[in-house]
C-alpha cells in the first residue's frame, strides 16, 4: 500500500492512532468519520497487514523507571553492512531503538538505556564488537512526539 492507496478514512484512522493509540476506540473514530465501527476495525486490520501501521508502543519515562541514562549513541557502519549491523545492535541489552540514516558517515543512531556509566560503557563495547564505530554519545534530556499532520484530514493541506 502506498500513499496513493490511502483514502481520507485511512488517514483519519492513522492520525487518531498516532494521537492516542490506546484511547482511540474504533467506535470513537467511526463516530468522527461517519462510518461504522466494524468498517474502522477492518481498515485498521488492513493497515496493519499491509505494514502501514507497524505496531503500538508504550512511551516509557526511563528516568522514572529507575534508568537515569537515556542516551543516543551515534555510530558509523560500512554502508554494505548498515542494515545488518543496525538489526544486530537492537539485540544488545540496553538498546531500545536503532535508526539507519541514509547519508553521511554517522549512519546508525542507537538509543540506549542504562542505570549508570558502567552500563553505557558495556553497551559501547558491545556495539564496537559488532562492527559499529561509536562516534558520539549524547545524553537525552527529554523526547517530544506527536502525530504527523499530513494524516489530519480536518487540517487544511499546507502544500
Amino acid at each position: 500500500m502506498t500513499l496513493e492507496g490511502l483514502d481520507e478514512l485511512d488517514r483519519r484512522i492513522i492520525h487518531a492512532l498516532q494521537q492516542d493509540a490506546r484511547g482511540a476506540s474504533s467506535q470513537t473514530i467511526a463516530d468522527a468519520a461517519g462510518v461504522s465501527a466494524s468498517t474502522v476495525r477492518n481498515r485498521i486490520q488492513r493497515l496493519e497487514e499491509s505494514g502501514v501501521v507497524r505496531g503500538y508502543h508504550a512511551d516509557v519515562d526511563y528516568e522514572r523507571a529507575g534508568y537515569q541514562l537515556y542516551t543516543l549513541v551515534v555510530c558509523t557502519a560500512p554502508v554494505p553492512r548498515r542494515e545488518e549491523l543496525a538489526a544486530a545492535a537492537l539485540e544488545v541489552p540496553g538498546v531500545v531503538r536503532v535508526e539507519e540514516v541514509m547519508t553521511g558517515a554517522e549512519n546508525v543512531h542507537v538509543f540506549v538505556v542504562g542505570r549508570d556509566s558502567d552500563d553505557l560503557s558495556r553497551i559501547g563495547r558491545d556495539l564496537d564488537e559488532l562492527g559499529l564505530e561509536v562516534v558520539d554519545e549524547d545524553l537525552i534530556r527529554s523526547v517530544h512526539s506527536g502525530p504527523f499532520h499530513g494524516f489530519d484530514v480536518d487540517r487544511p493541506d499546507e502544500s
